[in-house]
């Protein structure tokens, strides 16, 4: 497909998102994105040679990507981290659009994984770049994800192990879960109490507190607490 074509299609999909989008931030990260890809389509108006004829067969199409490299890293090299980027998604893949300008396919190295995927961009003008998620929200298919480098931007594909709208492209812990859990059981949170004031006093509140669990646990409701401070 040609350049012009191609922006064309992603600017009319980017004015949809924008359309609906909520958030200040978002709403000026697709603005952003929407001023860049008309600057890219006037371009390819004006010089029809510049439409893209070099396939990119070897980012575009990851052979089963392994996350050990064909040679050993350079541990000097030093990565400024791209964690801006916009991202949308439908029932079967998410898509990441990372706006970054003058990108050598040659140059990328793409390793992705069940739960992360980590890409680095090599002597982008005289620098290394880096998008990485160390955990996703959900399950990916390595084999299925692809990248495509654009004149003004790269283009991550994620391919869904199950399909589904994804809340978060980050894993997040359910904080919450403990909490129902002791509201559960509120039993649990006195016997704890009871232990940590076992543990730390002297030998008459150890008493005190062992009679205590022991009336507890023989269904003694009164006793319990009885001469407990």
């Amino acid at each position: 497909m040609a350049i012009g074509e191609d922006v064309a299609l992603d600017l009319e999909e980017l004015r949809q998102l924008q359309s609906i989008a909520k958030r200040p931030r978002v709403v000026s990260l697709i603005s952003s994105e929407i001023r860049n890809l008309e600057k890219l389509s006037s371009e390819a108006a004006s010089a029809p040679s510049l439409e893209s004829s070099a396939p990119v067969s070897s980012v575009n199409k990851p052979t089963p990507i392994s996350s050990a490299p064909k040679t050993a890293p350079d541990p000097t090299l030093n990565y400024s981290t791209l964690s801006s980027f916009s991202w949308d998604q439908d029932n079967d893949q998410l898509k990441i659009y990372i706006s970054l300008e003058g990108v050598d396919q040659e140059k990328v190295e793409a390793d992705f994984k069940p739960m992360s995927f980590d890409v680095k961009f090599h002597d982008v003008q005289g620098k290394n770049y880096r998008c990485a998620i160390p955990k996703l929200s959900k399950e990916i298919l390595p084999e299925k994800c692809k990248l495509i480098v654009k004149p003004k931007r790269v283009v991550v594909t994620l391919v869904k192990a199950s399909k589904g709208n994804w809340l978060d492209l980050h894993f997040k812990e359910d904080k919450l879960k403990p909490n129902l859990d002791k509201e559960k059981d509120p039993m649990a949170g006195i016997m704890d109490l009871m232990k940590n004031m076992y543990e730390e006093g002297d030998d008459e509140m150890k008493k005190t507190i062992a009679k205590a669990w022991s009336d507890a646990r023989s269904g003694k409701a009164a006793e319990p607490m009885k001469g407990f401070r």
